[in-house]
């Protein structure tokens, strides 16, 4: 049986009541993009690994818009009433996703299930919207099939495009993820909500009129509470993640940073980088030694930092009276702000920027790199302090080319140190930054030593490599500061039983072919 919409009673003439409807789906069109953008970003915020995780969220997402497709065809013959159920399920889904997700990730410790279930959720109601349209348009004026589509998707795709750059420029950095969600999805419910109660009144009975009403009242009323609780419902799940002192918390656009205790309370300073305890405590006070102090073993008088911009492996190298001068490369002008001003991060790292030996530049390593003359000044040692390398931006950070630059800024006896991840979680990423710093012509000692805890107190372990163009020894400088949480017999011990894992054959990561995650 073929369906044949019959012409709607419009309080509008017709070319208005056409226009009305494609604004409306180029208004829907932008909340979805929104949704798809949040619900990726979310993956890779809380769960890593950004390639994968869009991958999954993207191709679910398309999956099940194919299958909302398939489900609206029972609903054209109530199109109007069908389009208003879409849009307000659709609201309140899309505007609750990252509340939902935030609670899912810092009460339960995991995200992926209901990642994947608002996923596919938000893509059938997606999914759903086109054909429904297209018989509301269809209602308005009769028109070929191949023209209402065009008209249709054009205002899609000129929709898509204008939330695909409001989410990034505006919604995210002005009003962060919960509240920019929440707006979208009470500017969704307004505008579907609109059409079929006005323009299309005429198409629905008493009892549906009633039921569309009060189901976008309810939307509203539930996304403006959202709304309001937004700042204490943020506390809290900082609270469950963190602790109870949580002091500072922000998302850099590079990464997580949170500072916790540092206060008025007396507990102790503790700095989290994506999670990741980094400085507070004895035990975490290991990263910076591990990472910092064996590259010392030899001329020292130059050290390049890449990364670092929270000032404690800065703090670890400046131990040393001999440097003579220190260049700290760091694009995430927010943490290097902060490591300068907040009172808890500076004594944590001792006013490392203070010094008069330390030179900033905020630029990304491996542009900065790049643009560095082969005339410069060498270093005696590169400390490389960047973000684990199997979330996907910072894979160019860990690739072949990025070590052939660090190997051209390096002196002919200079050491290079890079972290390189976890290697109890991750052996095979950490095995290919080895084999990626070997690939450029340096010889290398892998090494770990025990982390502190990450947040819900995991405990998880630190990858080191040490690199030089001569043979290089894993060992302390005979002269060297007072180390609190590093002993050398703790790094010989743990520096042999990785080198006993060290695996040969493994392909280097380079740009062309990333090969963390694999």
């Amino acid at each position: 049986m073929i369906y044949r919409p019959v012409p709607a009673r419009l309080p509008v003439p017709a070319g208005l009541g056409r226009f009305l409807v494609l604004s409306t789906v180029f208004v829907c069109a932008a909340c979805g993009l929104v949704y798809e953008l949040e619900l990726v970003a979310l993956a890779s915020y809380l769960t890593g690994d950004t390639v994968t995780q869009a991958s999954v969220v993207l191709s679910v997402m398309v999956f099940a818009m194919g299958i909302g497709s398939l489900l609206a065809k029972r609903l054209r013959c109530r199109a109007a009433f069908g389009f208003g159920a879409v849009e307000a399920g659709l609201a309140l889904t899309g505007g609750l996703s990252a509340m939902a997700l935030h609670a899912c990730f810092a009460w339960y410790g995991q995200a992926k299930p209901a990642l994947v279930g608002f996923s596919l959720t938000i893509g059938v109601l997606i999914g759903a919207e086109v054909p429904l349209l297209m018989t509301l348009i269809q209602r308005i004026r009769r028109q070929d099939a191949g023209g209402a589509v065009a008209d249709l998707f054009a205002a899609d795709y000129v929709g898509a495009l204008v939330g695909g750059l409001a989410f990034p420029f505006l919604l995210l950095p002005v009003l962060g993820q919960l509240s920019g969600a929440l707006l979208t999805g009470a500017v969704n419910a307004v505008a579907g909500g609109a059409l079929v109660l006005w323009l299309f009144r005429g198409d629905l009975t008493a009892r549906a009129r009633w039921s569309l009403i009060a189901a976008n009242v309810l939307v509203l009323l539930l996304l403006a509470a959202g709304s309001v609780l937004t700042g204490p419902f943020e506390k809290a799940a900082l609270q469950a993640v963190y602790g109870a002192d949580v002091r500072v918390a922000v998302h850099t656009g590079v990464q997580d940073v949170v500072l916790t205790g540092g206060g008025p309370g007396g507990q102790p300073a503790a700095l989290f980088l994506d999670g990741r305890l980094r400085a507070g405590g004895g035990e975490a006070s290991r990263y910076q030694e591990a990472l910092v102090h064996p590259a010392m073993e030899g001329p020292h008088r130059s050290v390049l930092v890449l990364g670092g911009g929270d000032g404690l492996a800065l703090r670890e190298v400046l131990r040393y009276p001999d440097v003579e001068d220190v260049t700290v490369v760091e694009p995430d002008t927010a943490e290097l702000r902060l490591a300068r001003t907040d009172p808890g991060l500076v004594a944590l790292n001792q006013g490392a920027y203070r010094d008069p030996r330390v030179r900033v530049e905020a630029a990304d390593a491996f542009d900065w790199l790049r643009a560095r003359r082969d005339s410069d000044v060498p270093y005696d040692v590169v400390v490389s302090d960047l973000p684990d390398p199997d979330v996907t931006p910072n894979a160019k950070l860990y690739s072949q080319e990025f070590y052939g630059l660090v190997a051209r800024a390096l002196a002919p006896d200079g050491r290079l140190v890079v972290h390189g991840g976890a290697p109890e979680a991750r052996p095979h990423t950490f095995r290919t930054v080895d084999a990626t710093v070997r690939s450029v012509g340096l010889r290398t000692v892998p090494f770990r030593v025990a982390a502190g805890p990450r947040h819900g107190g995991r405990s998880e372990d630190w990858g080191f490599v040490l690199a030089s163009r001569s043979p290089v020894r894993l060992r302390l400088p005979d002269v060297r500061p007072y180390l609190r949480s590093l002993t050398p017999e703790l790094l010989s011990a743990d520096g042999s039983a990785e080198a006993r894992r060290k695996e040969e054959g493994l392909l280097p990561s380079t740009l062309m072919h990333p090969r963390y995650g694999e």
